[in-house]
């Protein structure tokens, strides 16, 4: 399979560039041909790859929102979209407060993400506050599920998704942890798609942290939204890569005492991208 792994910025060195998902990356690779890219936009504002993205290049892009919110142009939104219709697999992908919140244009899977702007909020009136406490300049949503480089016990919900099955048998349980991940559900009108993995935060908040999507009507592809890219990200794996000199909260060591847990990200990462594969 031919997957693109796509950041949503141009290359800025202290910031979250693709470079800092080189492990994401070397996992993909371990399953088909991986373009890992910046944004690249051009005098217009139109990146070079994605307004023209075609099954005839790629099978699947996993779209890592790592912006603070404009990102992507109309034509790049609109070469997302396109590929979706061709069947084309996509996994979404952002963090905190309004960080990717141009996912709200892309069709089906947009509509699993939930920001801070009041017309994209979460429904839940209860859920329209800041859930981690500790960073004061990020709002909601904010769900504190632990400490860069800790664990994070996750819920497979029945039935069992493919997505999370363990190799061998038996569920996953544990992905990295991060002090303040987005908010996705699965959207009412979209009978192809549900939750299939939850979280809990240290306030004892419950939170989706994965909604896959199956291949329905125009859209003959799969898809999945996610609640943070920190689940993927190099830092989140092993603190030792460092992160952007913006990033605050003190690291924590769960993965460094327990660096056999990593098998369970890594293990959903090459299931996502099997299931993800129109070839599969």
């Amino acid at each position: 399979m031919n997957i693109l792994l796509q950041c949503t910025i141009p290359y800025t060195e202290d910031d979250w560039h693709v470079g800092r998902f080189a492990l994401l990356a070397q996992e993909l690779r371990k399953v088909g041909d991986v373009v890992a890219r910046n944004l690249e936009p051009d005098g217009k504002g139109d990146d070079k790859v994605l307004p023209g993205l075609s099954r005839a290049r790629f099978d699947e892009v996993w779209l890592l929102g790592v912006d603070g919110g404009t990102a992507l142009s109309a034509r790049d939104i609109a070469g997302v979209n396109a590929f979706q219709r061709e069947g084309g697999g996509l996994l979404t992908t952002r963090d905190h407060q309004d960080m990717g919140k141009w996912l709200r244009q892309v069709e089906r899977v947009g509509k699993a993400h939930f920001f801070h702007a009041k017309e994209y909020c979460e429904p839940d009136p209860d859920r329209l506050f800041p859930d981690d406490l500790e960073t004061k300049t990020i709002s909601f949503p904010n769900y504190h599920s632990g400490r860069n480089g800790d664990l994070q016990r996750i819920e497979a919900l029945d039935p069992l998704h493919p997505l999370l099955q363990r190799p061998g048998g038996g569920r996953l349980e544990r992905f990295p942890a991060h002090p303040h991940e987005g908010a996705v559900r699965a959207p009412g009108d979209e009978p192809g798609a549900r939750a299939v993995a939850r979280g809990r935060s240290i306030s004892g908040r419950d939170f989706d942290l994965i909604v896959a999507f199956e291949a329905r009507g125009p859209h003959p592809g799969r898809a999945i939204a996610e609640s943070s890219f920190h689940h993927f990200a190099d830092y989140n794996w092993d603190v030792s890569r460092g992160a952007p000199s913006f990033v605050s909260e003190a690291p924590g060591d769960g993965l460094k005492r327990e660096p056999g847990a990593l098998e369970d990200i890594r293990a959903y990462v090459r299931n996502a991208a099997t299931w993800l594969s129109p070839a599969r």
